[in-house]
C-alpha cells in the first residue's frame, strides 16, 4: 500500500492527524484515509486529561504525561474497534482500518470535509441552530439505541488490550470527588448545601457505573469533537469511550458540555427539542422513558452531577486546567460558562418541579454573578 499527499488535519498538540490519499494498494481501501499518532502528551494537555482522569487512576498517584496517553490510547482502539464492529447505518463516526498499539497509531476511514458542529451553533439563523442541536441529539440517540446490551462486547476488548484492569476510571472519579462539592460551595460562595440536594448529587454518580439505560458514549463531547458531513452529525476522540447511563450523554449537550469552558445560548424550547429528538430515537428500547416524569427526573440527576463536577473543576484558578479548554471554538470565559450552567440546571429543575435543586440552583447562580462581577 501506497500513501501520498499528507495533509494536516490539526492535533491537539499531543496528536499528530494526516489525511492521506492511496495512490497504490491491493486492498478495496477509501481512496483517503486519516492517521492519527497520540504522542507524549504536553503540560496542557496532561493537565487537561487528569482534570477528568485524575493521576490516582494511574501508577498509584504519580502519573506521568505517557501513561496517561498510553492508557488514553489503548481506550480509544478498544473504542473503535467496537464501534467498526456496529453495522454500517450505526457507527457513531469514524471505522478503524488499522492499528499499532506500540506505536500509538490509529488508521481510520476519512469522514471527508466536516463542519465542526462549534461553527454550525454560531450562526446567526436560530431556526438553523436548533435544527443542529436536534441532529446532535437524534445521532447520539441512535448511537445509544445501537449499543445497547454490548457492554460484555466492549469489556471483553479491553481486557483484551490490556486496560481492563482499571475499571470504570471516570465512574470511580465521580463517585470520590462528589462529596467535596458542598465544601467547595460552602467555602468559595457561601452556598450550604441542603441533605436533599446532597442525596439526589450522590445518587447522580450511579448513572456512571449502573443505571437502567446504558449504552456506549465517546465521553468526551466536547463541540469540537462533533462534526457534520454528508451522513449527519459524527463523532471523534474515543479516548475515554465507554458504557454509562445514556442520559448523561443528552444531559451533557443540555448543560452546555462541562468538561470544558463552551457555552451556548440553550433557551427552553431548544432544549426539549433535543430531548424530544433523542427520545424518538431511544424510547422503542427504553419505553419507560416515554413517560416525562421519568426522564426528567433522569435527566436533572445527571444535570446536577455534570454542574457539580464542572463547578469542581473550573471554580478554582486552576490555571493550567483552564488553559488547557480555553482554545475550544465555542470557548467562554470561565465566569460565563459557569453562571450559564447552573442557570440552566435552575431552569430545568423548575420545569421537573423539584424546588429544592431549583432554589440550590437559584442561590449558587447568584453568589456566582456577585463573585464574577
Amino acid at each position: 500500500m501506497t500513501l501520498v499527499d499528507p495533509v494536516d488535519l490539526g492535533g491537539s498538540g499531543r496528536t499528530v492527524v494526516l489525511r492521506v490519499r492511496c495512490a497504490a494498494n491491493p486492498f478495496s481501501l477509501p481512496r483517503t484515509l486519516v492517521i492519527k499518532q497520540v504522542r507524549e502528551l504536553s503540560e496542557v494537555a496532561h493537565a487537561r486529561s487528569v482534570a477528568v482522569y485524575p493521576e490516582e487512576t494511574f501508577s498509584g498517584g504519580d502519573a506521568l504525561p505517557g501513561e496517561v496517553a498510553d492508557t488514553a490510547f489503548l481506550r480509544e482502539a478498544v473504542s473503535y474497534q467496537f464501534a467498526t464492529a456496529l453495522a454500517t447505518d450505526s457507527r457513531p463516526g469514524p471505522s478503524l482500518i488499522a492499528y499499532d498499539l506500540p506505536e500509538r497509531l490509529l488508521i481510520l476511514t476519512d469522514l471527508g470535509d466536516a463542519t465542526p458542529i462549534a461553527r454550525l451553533l454560531q450562526r446567526p439563523d436560530e431556526a438553523a441552530v436548533t435544527n443542529s442541536l436536534m441532529a446532535l441529539a437524534q445521532s447520539m440517540g441512535r448511537m445509544h439505541a445501537a449499543t445497547v446490551g454490548r457492554e460484555e462486547d466492549f469489556t471483553a476488548l479491553l481486557r483484551r488490550s490490556g486496560v481492563g484492569h482499571l475499571g470504570n476510571v471516570v465512574a470511580d472519579q465521580v463517585a470520590t470527588t462528589i462529596p467535596d462539592v458542598p465544601d467547595l460551595l460552602e467555602r468559595d460562595l457561601g452556598v450550604a448545601t441542603r441533605p436533599e440536594v446532597a442525596q439526589i448529587a450522590q445518587r447522580a454518580t450511579t448513572l456512571f457505573s449502573g443505571g437502567r439505560h446504558r449504552a456506549f458514549s465517546p465521553s468526551d463531547l466536547c463541540p469540537d469533537n462533533i462534526i457534520v458531513n454528508d451522513d449527519g452529525v459524527r463523532f471523534l476522540d474515543y479516548e475515554w469511550g465507554g458504557f454509562r447511563d445514556a442520559t448523561l450523554d443528552l444531559a451533557y449537550a443540555l448543560i452546555s458540555f462541562p468538561g470544558c469552558l463552551c457555552s451556548f445560548e440553550l433557551s427552553t424550547q431548544r432544549a426539549q427539542a433535543m430531548i424530544e429528538a433523542w427520545r424518538a430515537e431511544v424510547v422503542g428500547m427504553w419505553p419507560q422513558l416515554a413517560d416525562d416524569r421519568t426522564l426528567y427526573s433522569r435527566l436533572l440527576d445527571a444535570q446536577l452531577v455534570w454542574v457539580w463536577l464542572s463547578t469542581l473543576w473550573f471554580l478554582p484558578e486552576d490555571h493550567a486546567r483552564i488553559a488547557a479548554v480555553r482554545e475550544h471554538q465555542l470557548s467562554a470565559p470561565r465566569s460565563t460558562a459557569l453562571v450559564a450552567r447552573w442557570r440552566a440546571l435552575g431552569d430545568f429543575a423548575e420545569r421537573a418541579q423539584v424546588s429544592v435543586v431549583a432554589d440550590h440552583a437559584r442561590e449558587t447562580t447568584e453568589r456566582l454573578t456577585d463573585l464574577f462581577g
